[in-house]
C-alpha cells in the first residue's frame, strides 16, 4: 500500500491500515484538514464544489469526502463525474471557498487522490499545501455541532457550461471545424473523458467519432497514462485510415495526446507548441512551459515575437510563472494546454478546440502540421528510489560532475548542453527520480538519459 502526501494533494492506493493506504480515516484526516483550512480563510460559510473521475473506487471516496467536508460546516455543491478542469471551472462559477477533484490523474486504478484547489479554482501553492498537511498532522480541526452541518446540493449541470464556455473562445473556429468535415477517433481510458469529448466533438461540429474506451466505468483498458507505449489501439485504427485524427486523454482530462491520421504520434510535446502556434499566430505574446518540455515551445513563440520562460515542474508553479509574465498561453509538455483567456488549469476540451480549429483553418494534415515545427526528440526515463538514496547528495554530485554546462537548481538539476539537456528531478507523486533528455536525435537523448543514469547508479554505488 502506498500514500503519498504532497503539496500536489494526497495520493494513494486504495486500503490498507491508517497511515499505509489511500483509505476511509485517512480520507476523513486529510479532507477535514484542508476543510478546516479553507473555514479559516473564508469570510462567509465556507462553499466547496467537489468532482470526480470515474475509477472504482470514486464512489466510496466521494462518500466519505463530501461526509466530512458537512461534517465540518461546510456547505457542498457535488458536481459528480467530472473532469479535473470543469471542477476547477466549477469553483469559479460558484464562486466558492475552494473544490476537491477526486483523481489520481494517470496512475493505475488502484489509486485515487484528493486534488485540492483555492477560491479561484487553482491548485494550492507550496505554502499552502503544507499548512493543510501540518493540520492534517496535527489533528487540529473540529468538526461542527448538529446546527452547523453543511448543505449538500448536487448539480450534475457544469459538463455542458464547461463545454460551452470552451465554445465561447474567439479563437475556436467552430465553423471551419464543421466546414472540414473530421472523422475524429477518441480514446478516453473508460473515464469521465467518455462523457465529455464526445459531446464536445458534436457541439464544435464534428459529426464522425470513432469512440475507443469511452464507457465511463473505470475499467481501465490499457494504463491510463497517455504515453505512446499505451496507444496502440486507437494507432491501429487511424493507420487503417478510419479517422483524420485521434485525441487521447488521461482519467481527469487535462492532458492531451494526438495521432496522426496515419497513426504515427503527434507527439504529447507537440501538443502544447502546435496549439501555441495557433494562439500566437492570432494573439503575440508570451509562454510558459516547465524546465522538462520541449524547446519547440521556445521557438514558436521567438518566431512571433514574443518571450518564453521556464518554470519548476508543477502546474502551480507554471501558472504563477504565466501570471508573473502576463503569458497567454503555457502549459506542460505531458500534453497539458493553460490558456487563461479560458481559465488558468490544463484543459484537454481547450486543447481539442484550438487544435481543430488550427487543423481547419491551416487545411493540413496533423502530419504535415507536425512537419512545421522544431524537431527535437525526447527521452523519459524513471528510476526507483530505496531508502538508502539521499537524493538531495545525488543531485548536488550531478550537478557538481556538469559544472562546466549550464546548470539550473530551481527544480532539481537541468544541465543545458549546446545541443540538448537534461532534466533530473524527484516526483513528487511517485516513489522515483525523474531522467527527461532532449536532443537533435531520438538516439542522442536516449544516449544522454543512460549516461545520466549511468553517472547515477555509480554515485548509488
Amino acid at each position: 500500500m502506498t500514500l503519498i502526501k504532497s503539496i500536489s494533494g494526497i495520493r494513494g492506493t486504495i486500503g490498507g491500515q491508517l497511515g499505509e493506504g489511500l483509505n476511509p480515516l485517512d480520507l476523513v484526516r486529510f479532507t477535514a484538514a484542508y476543510a478546516s483550512w479553507i473555514i479559516k480563510r473564508s469570510k462567509a460559510k465556507a462553499k466547496i464544489v467537489v468532482g470526480r473521475d470515474a475509477r472504482i473506487s470514486g464512489e466510496m471516496v466521494n462518500h466519505v469526502v463530501v461526509g466530512t467536508l458537512l461534517g465540518m460546516g461546510c456547505d457542498v455543491i457535488d458536481i459528480g463525474l467530472a473532469t479535473t478542469p470543469t471542477t476547477e471551472i466549477a469553483v469559479q462559477m460558484e464562486q466558492a471557498s475552494g473544490g476537491i477533484i477526486l483523481t489520481a490523474s494517470h496512475n493505475p486504478k488502484q489509486w485515487n487522490a484528493l486534488k485540492l484547489l483555492n477560491e479561484r479554482g487553482e491548485f494550492l501553492n507550496a505554502q499552502e499545501g503544507e499548512e493543510v498537511l501540518q493540520i492534517a498532522e496535527s489533528g487540529s480541526y473540529i468538526f461542527t455541532s448538529a446546527d452547523d452541518l453543511g448543505k449538500l446540493t448536487e448539480d450534475n449541470s457544469y459538463t455542458q457550461k464547461h463545454i460551452e464556455k470552451v465554445l465561447s473562445l474567439p479563437l475556436v473556429n467552430i465553423e471551419a471545424i464543421y466546414q472540414s468535415n473530421f472523422t475524429v477517433a477518441i480514446d478516453c481510458v473508460n473515464s469521465v473523458g467518455g462523457i465529455v469529448i464526445p459531446a464536445l466533438l458534436e457541439a464544435l461540429g464534428v459529426n464522425m467519432i470513432e469512440k475507443i474506451n469511452c464507457t465511463p466505468d473505470g475499467l481501465f483498458a490499457h494504463n491510463p497514462e497517455p504515453l505512446p507505449e499505451h496507444l496502440t489501439q486507437i494507432a491501429d485504427v487511424l493507420k487503417q485510415g478510419q479517422a483524420d485524427v485521434g485525441f487521447v486523454v488521461d482519467p481527469d482530462v487535462d492532458r492531451l495526446a494526438i495521432v496522426c491520421e496515419d497513426g504515427s504520434m503527434f507527439g504529447e510535446e507537440y501538443t502544447l507548441v502546435a496549439v501555441a502556434d495557433y494562439v500566437l499566430s492570432h494573439t503575440p505574446g508570451n509562454t510558459v512551459s516547465n524546465m522538462s518540455s520541449t524547446r519547440a515551445l521556445r521557438d514558436v513563440t521567438v518566431k512571433y515575437g514574443g518571450t518564453y520562460s521556464a518554470s519548476a515542474v508543477g502546474e502551480v508553479n507554471v501558472v504563477e510563472k504565466m501570471k508573473a509574465t502576463q503569458a497567454i498561453i503555457g502549459g506542460e509538455g505531458n500534453g497539458g494546454v493553460i490558456y487563461p483567456e479560458s481559465h488558468y488549469g490544463r484543459d484537454a476540451l481547450v486543447g481539442i478546440a484550438l487544435f481543430l480549429s488550427h487543423l481547419a483553418t491551416s487545411e493540413k494534415t496533423p502530419t504535415a502540421l507536425r512537419a512545421t515545427y522544431p524537431s527535437y526528440f525526447m527521452a523519459k526515463k524513471r528510476m526507483e528510489l530505496t531508502p538508502k538514496i539521499n537524493v538531495d547528495n545525488l543531485l548536488h554530485h550531478i550537478s557538481e560532475k556538469y559544472a562546466a554546462f549550464d546548470v539550473s537548481t530551481l527544480d532539481g538539476v537541468k544541465i543545458d548542453f549546446p545541443n540538448s539537456w537534461v532534466h533530473l528531478r524527484k516526483s513528487n507523486t511517485e516513489p522515483i527520480i525523474r531522467i527527461y533528455t532532449e536532443a537533435s536525435s531520438s538516439k542522442e537523448a536516449n544516449q544522454l538519459a543512460d549516461q545520466i543514469i549511468s553517472d547515477i547508479t555509480t554515485f548509488i554505488a
